[in-house]
């Protein structure tokens, strides 16, 4: 019995050695080992010359330090789902900047342009710092300005955080004109103003542009006023506001002694332009029965009128697009919003909707008493610390300034000027606490 059972015993442990080994055969037929790396100068040897051999017992998984396992394959990434550094990394030239912004094409970049000349300097950067702290795309500051204030413009902006600094490239040019007498020019109402008129002659590779007075101040981003370009109709080459909201009191209707635009007249302090219609269109006149080009027209029409123009440049602008009505679109004061929309009472009725866009401090008002109003945001704007919440440093206490100029005109409608500046301070709050952030992360 006893010889039996170890009979019994030995054939079933034969049979599982020869099914073990049946089933290790199997699986190695299913997922061959790697072969070993081999040098570039040894031959290739095809698995079929090779005749079957039944495996090893280091062949089983976890047999020995030689064993191997196959990696399971990465996921690839599909089409058209990079993310922002896959993108990042195709788009870079060797020698570019690493900023994806950098590598934007020109057309989604934001054109801003100023001429700063003589105390101008302090109500430039201010301009530029509302512009910056709002903006979502990236901004090409174009600053025209006089050769002793260069140095100070280059030295401030290069002292502003980096977080900021990253969202713009700045060119500063000097005050040039093509045409004409340039003291002339340069002397034309306020100094340097005339230089916007030459700015299509100047930016040759800019398509479009932005073109702002230094008194200028973006209660919301800029990109918001660059959309108006998409509603450019075939004809339509540049934008601006009325000069008035009520012809019979505006100054245009009552005292010009030149031809001028519509019943009011326009306003030159923010002036939206496409640069490369301009730059093509032949312009009716005055002067002679055919067109004339942009450049060509300026220095004979200034010969012309320049005994009648009281605003320089603006008149200018006014009488050109009194000849070409259909080149001119014309957007709503909220997007140059001045005393007169609420010393004379409030007659800008956009604002009072939706609230000052663009406040455009001119008269001086940010640097006296006249309008409290108008001083308090531009004091705000000027003395917000960069890094801090808007809220806190900027919002709350501009509220209180406002409790101040309640007794003025314009300080009885406190919610016009605070309405979309408020807007912009929770879009930029949201989207840097809740998106970057994470709404997990707020306690």
């Amino acid at each position: 019995m006893k010889l039996r059972s170890k009979a019994a015993a030995l054939l079933l442990l034969a049979l599982a050695a020869l099914l073990l080994a049946l089933l290790s055969l199997r699986a190695s037929r299913a997922e061959p080992p790697a072969p070993p790396a081999r040098p570039a100068s040894a031959p290739q040897r095809h698995p079929a010359s090779a005749p079957a051999r039944l495996p090893g017992p280091g062949a089983f998984p976890g047999a020995g330090p030689r064993a191997r396992r196959r990696r399971p394959p990465r996921p690839r990434p599909r089409a058209g789902r990079r993310g922002a550094a896959s993108l990042e990394k195709l788009a870079r030239r060797p020698g570019e900047l690493r900023s994806f912004q950098a590598v934007l094409p020109p057309e989604l970049w934001i054109h801003l342009a100023v001429v700063a000349c003589g105390n101008r300097l302090e109500e430039t950067l201010v301009m530029l710092k509302s512009a910056v702290l709002f903006s979502h795309r990236k901004i090409q500051f174009h600053i025209f300005t006089e050769d002793s204030l260069k140095p100070e413009f280059e030295k401030q902006l290069r002292q502003w955080p980096d977080s900021y600094t990253k969202k713009f490239e700045h060119r500063i040019y000097p005050i040039t004109f093509s045409v004409g007498n340039p003291q002339e020019w340069k002397k034309l109402f306020k100094p340097c103003a005339a230089q916007r008129l030459f700015l299509p002659v100047i930016l040759k590779d800019v398509d479009s542009l932005l073109y702002v007075d230094t008194d200028v101040l973006f209660l919301r981003p800029v990109d918001d006023i660059w959309k108006l370009l998409r509603q450019f109709n075939a004809t339509q080459l540049a934008a601006m506001a009325p000069e008035h909201e009520i012809p019979k009191i505006g100054w245009y209707s009552r005292f010009a002694r030149h031809p001028f635009y519509g019943s009011a007249g326009v306003n030159s302090g923010v002036m939206l332009m496409n640069l490369t219609r301009i730059r093509s269109a032949q312009f009716k006149n005055s002067m002679i029965p055919t067109g004339l080009a942009w450049e060509d027209m300026l220095y004979p029409l200034y010969q012309k009128y320049k005994n009648a123009i009281t605003w320089g440049d603006q008149d200018l602008l006014n009488i050109i697009f009194y000849f070409n009505p259909e080149c001119l679109y014309v957007f709503p004061c909220q997007w140059n919003y001045r005393p007169d929309h609420c010393m004379y009472g409030s007659n800008c009725k956009e604002a009072e909707r939706e609230g000052v866009s663009v406040l455009h401090g001119n008269r001086g008002v940010y640097h006296d008493e006249k309008q409290p109003t108008f001083k308090a945001l531009y004091e705000a704007i000027r003395d917000f610390p960069f890094q801090d919440n808007l809220f806190q440093s900027m919002y709350y206490p501009l509220q209180l300034k406002f409790l101040e100029t309640v007794h003025t005109l314009c300080g009885r409608i406190p919610q016009v000027f605070l309405k979309q500046i408020e807007k912009t301070m929770k879009r930029a709050y949201e989207k840097h606490v809740i998106i970057h952030v994470g709404p997990n992360q707020m306690h």
